[in-house]
Parts: C-alpha cells; structure tokens; sequence
C-alpha cells in the first residue's frame, strides 16, 4: 500500500491508468542495482528515485574527480575527493527521501558480481568499460535478471534492453570483446557533457518499462542517438541461442580482463632530482617493503608498501603531487593504477626506472 506521502508525490503516475496505483505499489517493491554512479548513473539514479523505485543499489568504486562535474551532475565540488557511491547516494536521499539506498563502494568483479546480481530485480549497466559490460551481461544470465544497458563515445550514444523474458543478450550483439586496439582509449576520449543525460534518461526510461511491464522495450532492439545531427535509428537484432547461453559458468575468463588500463604519467630521474632542488618538491612515495627502504631511499620520502596502500590512504595529499617509486617502476605502476581506480587519485607521476634508475644517475650522497 501506498503511505498518503507517496500518493501526494507520485499523483502525476497514480492519474495514469497504465501505471495507478498497483504500478506505483510494484515501484515501491523494485530493487535497481545501477553499476556505475557516472555520467550514465547520475541521471539514472535521479529519475528512478524520482519515480519511487523503492531500493537502488548504487555500485561504483571511484572517487569524485574534478574531470566528472562537467556531465555527472549529482556531483559538485564540495564533493571532490569522496566516493561517488556515497556522494550520489546522499544526493538521491535528498531527491526523495521516500526510498532506500544500499551503497557499494567498490568495483563490482567475478568474485562478488553473482552474490550482488542475486539481490536485485533488474541490473542497470553505467559501466564505462568492455570487461564490465561483459560481465554484468554474463551474471544476468546466470541468474534470468533484466540488463539495460547504455553507452557514450563522443558525441554518440546507444541503449538496449537484454535478457528480458527470453529476448536477446549483450552477447547476440556484440560476440566477445574488442581487442585493445580497436577498444577506445579510455583516458583520452572525450564526451559532450549533455549526452549522458540523453542516454541516462533513456535507459530509466526502460527500467520503468520493465518494471511496470509497460509498452514495447527496447529488447531485441538496439537505440542509437547522434548529438551532432540529433537523428536517431534503431537496429534489430535476434537472440543466437549460442550466444545466450554463455553465463559466469562457461565464459573465457579473458573477457573480463581490462583493455583499457589508466594512463600513467612518468618522470625521469634527472627531471625528478631537479624538482626535489626545487622550492616546491614533490610528495615521495615508497611501496618497497621495509628491508628495502631501510636500505636505502629518496630523500623525506614516506614509506607505505604496496600490501598497506588501501589501509594507510588517508596519508596521501590528493591536491599536492605525487611520485610514486619501487626498485624497477612495476609495483609503483601498479599501485598507481589501484590509487585511480579504488580511490580518485589524479595527482600520482610513476619514477621511470625506479630505485635503479635513481641510482643509475642521482650522486651516492642523495640517496
């Protein structure tokens, strides 16, 4: 039943006869998980709560980014640095207090993705990458879960509606991944900051269909918009049993590898030893472990190995630069990459080379 709150918000719905207020009661009832809290996300995340779909589980397991507030307007900057699942979620309460939010702040990955699919009622893909897609589609199979999918590139967008009442899966219509060469450079490509509104629209859109059982979705259909021409097709296409059947359970596990890694900025040691001369130095980072910094490191730099990063990361400055460094530049790299990817950090240069290359180069009393 409907609380007279919920009937005073939701009257525009409750005077339409396809919706009423048994449709509006089945909204109450859903359970959303919307994966990506991004450019897609955002608006997703509005107009479902707006709706009244009663739970929406907010996967995501960056951090808000300066870069984000041009399109993902749940997001201002009071909160940079914070976790988006967290931020949006706070922002979707105060849209409508009337509906419950269950925050995820992290990555959604083969060893939870079943566990969190289970949960929900339909799954709503604001991933902004292959591996993701692929996997979100795989879980849905494996559990018969609705999967409405979109994404953006550029100025170009696109939405479909899989594995709805044995209609046609992301697999039907696109096989297997891109190659990396062929997969857009994910730190390089840009997009029109209106356009994921469009998309995000377009795909609540369809999450109400689905949950209200209303019109015709865009199951076995693929919705494609373009914002320079502002014209927009739909293409068919059909369910290929082969295809659909494939599930967490029978997958190639390489098809949730990351084609698109962070890019990761570097500085040479050279160019390192005159920025530490300077009057404003670089923060130092050291991920070796403790016998290896104890025998010998940079100059005041602090000491987190790479096993401690997620615990001790509330000792980085995020508005100060940081060089990160190991003996060789690979745990450096890597524990750049887990600082963008799980926390935000947009401030990390990797050391070329190195503890070797600082050595090969810097004069013995400097280290």
């Amino acid at each position: 039943m409907l609380t007279p709150d919920e009937r005073q918000r939701y009257q525009r719905h409750l005077q339409l006869p396809e919706i009423g207020e048994a449709g509006q009661v089945k909204l109450k009832a859903a359970r959303v998980l919307v994966v990506g809290a991004g450019g897609l996300g955002c608006p997703v995340l509005q107009y479902l709560a707006a709706a009244g779909v009663g739970t929406l589980g907010i996967a995501d397991g960056d951090r808000v980014e300066t870069s984000n507030l041009q399109r993902q307007i749940l997001f201002g900057p009071a909160d940079l640095g914070r976790s988006k699942a967290e931020a949006a979620a706070q922002a979707v309460v105060r849209l409508n207090p009337l509906v419950t939010c269950e925050i995820i702040p992290r990555r959604v990955d083969r060893a939870t993705v079943r566990e969190l699919v289970a949960q929900y009622d339909v799954v709503v893909d604001g991933s902004d990458n292959f591996p993701t897609r692929y996997l979100l589609n795989d879980a849905c199979v494996s559990l018969g879960k609705p999967l409405v999918s979109g994404a953006i590139y550029k100025f170009e967008g696109q939405v479909s509606v899989f594995n709805y009442q044995g209609g046609p899966t992301y697999r039907c219509l696109f096989p297997q991944p891109p190659s990396a060469a062929e997969a857009p450079n994910c730190a390089a490509t840009g997009v029109l900051g209106v356009l994921p509104g469009l998309v995000g629209c377009a795909q609540a859109t369809e999450t109400l269909k689905v949950l209200l059982g209303l019109g015709e979705t865009l199951s076995g259909r693929l919705w494609l918009f373009d914002a320079l021409s502002f014209q927009t097709r739909t293409l068919r296409f059909a369910r290929q049993p082969e295809r659909a059947s494939i599930n967490l359970d029978t997958a190639d596990a390489a098809d949730y590898a990351e084609l698109c890694q962070p890019v990761l900025a570097s500085i040479e040691p050279a160019e390192l030893g005159r920025l530490l001369d300077s009057e404003g130095p670089p923060f130092l980072l050291d991920v070796r472990e403790l016998e290896e910094y104890a025998g010998g490191h940079l100059p005041n730099a602090a000491h987190i190995p790479l096993g401690s990063l997620s615990q001790r990361v509330a000792e980085l400055p995020r508005h100060h630069p940081i060089v990160v460094y190991c003996r060789s530049g690979r745990r450096s790299a890597s524990a750049i990459t887990q600082l963008q990817q799980e926390f935000g950090f947009d401030n990390l240069t990797n050391l070329t080379g190195g503890m070797q290359g600082w050595e090969s180069v810097a004069a013995p009393e400097e280290q």
